[in-house]
């Protein structure tokens, strides 16, 4: 058996797999594949709008916020949030607390002026900023809510009178947050929701239409809240997956309920990373995520062994990313308690056999 813990693409639910490998021969028993079925036919249309609402009832979403299935991933939407949301003369905040983080930013500076409020990057982004003040001219502030690579989330989402804006592209679904504060939400799906290819984007209508300069129409939300995000052809099997997964966590108890399974999970990663004498965990303990756990071992020579004999377990996907080292175990909606305890028992194992 395999545990994948890569940080995405990443596990999906079994029974969502099942699904979509079946309609990959017949959706629906039309006889045609999910491949092949037309973008504007009753069939996906109902997908469509079905995902779309799926978004808004797990999300609570009131009526000024619109739901968007796009084209691209969230590297997109670091052009595309100023583009809509900042003139040339205007000002955006912008927190520096992950990679994303700093790459929004320097497309943010091609459409406006940006003011970087707090920065955690000359600690090698450990921890999220508690202390920073927003200028009241800012048109927005934007936050990344969960750092994939380094291991670290705001467990409390800053208050501000600006408008809101935030990347949750690796922790979207996974705990209750009031979302009806944020103006403009974008994730790529591949962490919780699908497969890679498509974007979801919920925007408060109210925040659009507010920039003097001309916005390609592709590029324009406006035009896709119009369209229903039919603008042009959707990246149909893409959003199909997604509105799989998410029938599939509405039936498990919506977000609620997989809050609580998410928050067990990485309790008990956490609790063996501090209590194992072979590992220690990457960064401070109050922003450590819920969706990505990072370590390395007090004896770095040892790293490679572990990294061996968990691959021998089944256990995949844990090496930490490239600018990091060490070890990142995913452990996103779909990931199972058991196999957060495989990983757990290895770690248990190793310490015994060093």
């Amino acid at each position: 058996m395999i545990y994948n813990f890569n940080a995405g693409p990443s596990i999906l639910p079994r029974e969502v797999f099942q699904q979509a490998s079946a309609a990959v021969l017949n959706f629906n028993d039309t006889g045609l594949s999910i491949l092949e079925l037309g973008h504007r036919t009753p069939e996906f249309t109902a997908v469509m709008e079905e995902a779309r609402g799926l978004v808004k009832e797990l999300m609570l979403l009131d009526d000024e916020h619109e739901v968007l299935f796009l084209h691209g991933g969230a590297s997109t939407q670091f052009m595309q949030v100023p583009m809509n949301l900042l003139d040339g003369k205007e000002s955006a905040s912008y927190t520096d607390t992950d990679v994303w983080g700093h790459k929004a930013i320097a497309e943010a500076k091609l459409f406006g002026k940006v003011e970087v409020v707090c920065s955690s990057r000359e600690k090698n982004y450990c921890y999220i900023p508690k202390d920073f003040a927003v200028p009241n001219d800012s048109k927005y502030l934007h936050i990344t809510t969960n750092n994939t690579i380094y291991g670290t989330q705001w467990q409390a989402i800053p208050h501000t009178s600006n408008s809101l804006v935030a990347d949750m592209s690796s922790d979207i679904f996974s705990r209750v947050l009031d979302f009806n504060k944020f103006d403009l939400i974008y994730a790529g799906a591949q962490k919780n929701m699908g497969p890679a290819g498509v974007n979801l984007v919920v925007v408060n209508k109210n925040v659009l239409g507010k920039v003097k300069r001309a916005i390609p129409t592709i590029m324009d939300y406006r035009n896709h809240v119009k369209e229903k995000s039919m603008l042009n052809t959707p990246p149909v099997f893409a959003v199909y997956v997604c509105m799989l997964t998410l029938r599939w966590l509405k039936a498990l108890g919506g977000i609620p309920a997989i809050e609580k399974l998410n928050v067990a999970k990485a309790r008990l990663l956490y609790n063996e990373i501090d209590r194992n004498s072979l590992f220690v965990g990457t960064v401070e303990v109050e922003d450590r995520s819920l969706m990505n756990v990072c370590f390395v071992m007090h004896d770095p020579s040892l790293e490679p062994a572990f990294m061996q004999y968990a691959k021998s377990l089944g256990i995949v996907g844990i090496a930490g990313h490239r600018t990091t080292g060490g070890f990142r175990a995913s452990i996103y909606n779909a990931m199972p308690a058991s196999s957060v305890q495989v990983l757990v028992g290895a770690m248990q194992k190793f310490e015994e056999m060093n």
